[in-house]
C-alpha cells in the first residue's frame, strides 16, 4: 500500500492544456474515485500517476519519493483499462500468471498466487477456459486477477466497468467495493458515472476542463458542492438553481425569489454579480398550499416510492421529488417551496459557493 500525491501537476498537449495545475492527495489503502465527463483530464492525470504520461511540470509522489521521471514499470503500480487488455490465444490461468512469469518467478509460488487470487475472485473454474469465451463480468475477473497477482503498491483503473451492461456494471461495483475491502490496496479509480463513485468512493474527486474543481467523501460532495458544475453533475435528478431577484449583501438573513421573501443564515460574505442562485436539492423542495414559487407540472416520473416532478415556473424548470402519495397532474398549477436553510447560494459571475452559505449546510 502507497500513499499517491500529486503536486502542482500540469500536462499540455502542444497548446492543448488536458490537466491544469492539479494537487491531490490518496491516502494509505483508500478507494479514491476520479469523476468527471468525457475529456475532462481524468484519465491523463491516471496516467501521468501510473507513468505512462510525463506531467509538462510538477510531480508525482509515492510514499514521499519522487517518481515523476521514473517508467510506469519502475513504480510497482497495476493499471486495468477499460477493454480489459487481456491475450485472447492465452487461457485464464496463463493470462493471470503472465506478470509473474516475466519476472521468472518459480513455478511453484506462481501456482500458489493464482490459486488464491482465482479464489479471491472466484473464477477457479475458469482457469482453463480460453478468454475469448468468458462473458464480460468474466472477463473483467480475469483482468483485475492480473493486475492483483503482482500484489503491487497501488492499483489503477481506467473505468473498467464502462463495456458492461446495467446488470452486470452494477454487481461488478459491489464485487470491486468488496475486493477492496479484503485486500485494502491504495486503489485510484476513474469513470464518468456518478453512481459508480457515490457507491465504491472513500473519497471522490470532481474534473472539469481540466481542473479538480472539489475532493471529499461522497457526502461532502452531494451535500456541499463548491460550484455549481458540481452541484448539477452529482446527484439524480441533479441540484436546482433558482435565480435570486438581486446582490447578496454581507451580512443578509434574506432573499427574494419571485417575489417571495425566504429567509437564510447571516451571510458572511457578498456576492460580486446582482444576479445570484440558491441551489436546492429535488427532495429538499416541496408542494406548497400557500406561498411559494408559482408553476405548471410539466411531467410526472413515477419512481417506486417517490414521484419526480417536472415543473415549469416564471424562474426555470425545477426538478421536484415528492412521495408517491402526492398525485398531481400535468398543466396542474402548484405552489413550490423550500427550507432555504438547506441550500447553497452560488455566485453569479463566479458559479462558486459562498463560503457563508457552504459552512450552513
Amino acid at each position: 500500500m502507497v500513499e499517491i500525491v500529486l503536486q502542482n501537476i500540469q500536462k499540455n498537449f502542444g497548446d492543448f492544456i488536458a490537466v491544469k495545475n492539479s494537487n491531490l492527495k490518496v491516502k494509505t489503502g483508500e478507494f479514491f474515485v476520479m469523476l468527471g465527463p468525457s475529456g475532462c483530464g481524468k484519465t491523463t492525470t491516471l496516467r501521468m500517476i501510473a507513468g505512462l504520461e510525463i506531467p509538462t511540470s510538477g510531480n508525482i509522489m509515492l510514499d514521499n519519493n519522487n517518481v515523476t521521471s521514473l517508467r510506469a514499470s519502475q513504480r510497482d503500480i497495476a493499471f486495468v483499462f477499460q477493454l480489459f487488455a487481456l491475450y485472447p490465444h492465452l487461457n485464464v490461468e496463463k493470462n493471470i500468471s503472465f506478470p509473474l512469469r516475466m519476472q521468472k518467478m518459480k513455478s511453484s509460488e506462481i501456482k500458489e498466487r493464482v490459486r488464491e487470487v482465482s479464489q479471491l475472485l472466484r473464477i477457479e473454474h475458469l482457469l482453463k477456459s480460453n478468454v475469448s469465451t468468458l462473458a464480460g463480468g468474466d472477463r473483467q475477473r480475469v483482468a483485475l486477477g492480473r493486475a492483483i497477482v503482482r500484489r503491487p503498491a497501488a492499483f489503477l483503473m481506467d473505468e473498467p466497468l464502462g463495456t458492461l451492461d446495467t446488470e452486470f456494471r452494477e454487481k461488478m461495483c459491489l464485487e470491486l467495493r468488496k475486493l477492496h475491502n479484503r485486500i485494502q490496496a491504495t486503489t485510484v479509480y476513474v469513470t464518468h458515472d456518478q453512481t459508480e463513485a457515490m457507491t465504491m468512493g472513500d473519497k471522490i474527486a470532481v474534473m472539469n476542463q481540466g481542473k479538480i474543481l472539489q475532493n471529499g467523501t461522497p457526502n461532502e460532495i452531494y451535500s456541499k458542492p463548491r460550484s455549481k458544475f458540481v452541484g448539477s453533475f452529482i446527484g439524480s435528478p441533479s441540484m436546482n438553481f433558482i435565480p435570486i431577484d438581486s446582490a447578496i449583501e454581507k451580512g443578509a438573513t434574506s432573499i427574494f425569489i419571485d417575489g417571495n421573501e425566504f429567509n437564510i443564515p447571516e451571510q458572511h460574505e457578498g456576492t460580486i454579480a446582482d444576479k445570484n442562485f440558491i441551489g436546492i436539492r429535488p427532495e429538499k423542495m416541496t408542494l406548497s398550499e400557500n406561498q411559494g414559487i408559482s408553476g405548471e407540472v410539466y411531467a410526472s416520473e413515477y419512481l417506486g416510492t417517490r414521484n419526480v416532478l417536472t415543473i415549469n415556473t416564471e424562474v426555470g424548470q425545477f426538478k421536484v421529488r415528492v412521495s408517491k402519495d402526492i398525485k398531481v397532474s400535468p398543466l396542474e398549477n402548484v405552489k413550490i417551496s423550500f427550507d432555504s436553510h438547506s441550500g447553497i447560494i452560488f455566485d453569479g459571475t463566479s458559479d462558486k459557493a459562498l463560503q457563508s452559505a457552504y459552512m450552513t449546510i
